[in-house]
């Protein structure tokens, strides 16, 4: 697991994942400026007296509003954006580490932005217990790596396996797996944990769990091909 995490650590850096890196953020921070765009029209137009030093305020206050909320948002929102590219990464990842191996199926798009749309909500949702529990000072940060570690270690697998099973055979290998994947969660929750590297959490996750199912499910695999 240590040398899956370490080769996936490498990967992310690799130009295909450079690629969609930059493609993501740069759609993300396209969003957030029509976030701030249409936050500041809104207060403006709950306004009545036309007054430039009260606008400013207003302006002024939208803005740093949401630089604050920046750090709660764009982990969330990069993740939503890379979930559309994680099957071409996936791709890349098996080809690197199989060559002559069986190649997974692309998820169908609806699935795919459902699977995208999920991993946003959870990261959305992890991040806004954690600053619930800024105020309970040691707890938060518990608390904040050991949900990362469950929902992140499951998601990224979840969406590994779907690419070559059924969703319901997906969620029994989750099920079979639990402590391993829990263990493997605590090194996407690490990126997670740390602002600026949890821009790459999506790619490296990716990059991660893909070999983590291709080395748990290689003795199944093996025990078909010999029966075969």
């Amino acid at each position: 697991m240590l040398q899956d995490a370490l080769d996936a650590a490498r990967q992310i850096f690799s130009p295909p994942f450079r690629n969609v890196l930059l493609k993501s953020l740069g759609l993300t921070f396209v969003l957030l400026a029509l976030a701030w765009t249409g936050l500041d029209k809104a207060a403006l137009s709950f306004l009545t007296a036309d007054n430039y030093w009260l606008r400013a305020v207003v302006t002024f206050a939208t803005g740093a509003g949401l630089i604050v909320g920046l750090a709660f948002l764009i982990a969330p929102i990069s993740i939503l954006v890379a979930g559309f590219f994680l099957d071409d990464l996936a791709d890349v990842v098996e080809e690197e580490i199989d060559p002559q191996g069986p190649r997974g199926r692309p998820l169908p798009a609806g699935q795919a932005m459902v699977m995208a749309l999920r991993f946003a909500i959870v990261s959305a949702g992890v991040n806004l217990v954690a600053l619930l529990l800024l105020l309970v000072p040691g707890v938060n940060a518990i608390v904040f790596v050991l949900a990362n570690a469950y929902l992140f270690g499951r998601e990224y697998f979840a969406f590994a396996a779907t690419r070559y099973c059924s969703l319901e055979g997906a969620r029994e290998l989750t099920r079979r797996h639990a402590t391993t994947l829990f263990l493997a969660g605590l090194f996407i929750a690490g990126f997670v944990a740390v602002p600026g590297l949890n821009l790459f959490t999506p790619l490296f996750g990716v990059a991660f769990m893909v070999r983590l199912h291709k080395r748990l499910t290689a003795p199944a695999a093996r025990a078909a091909a010999r029966a075969r």
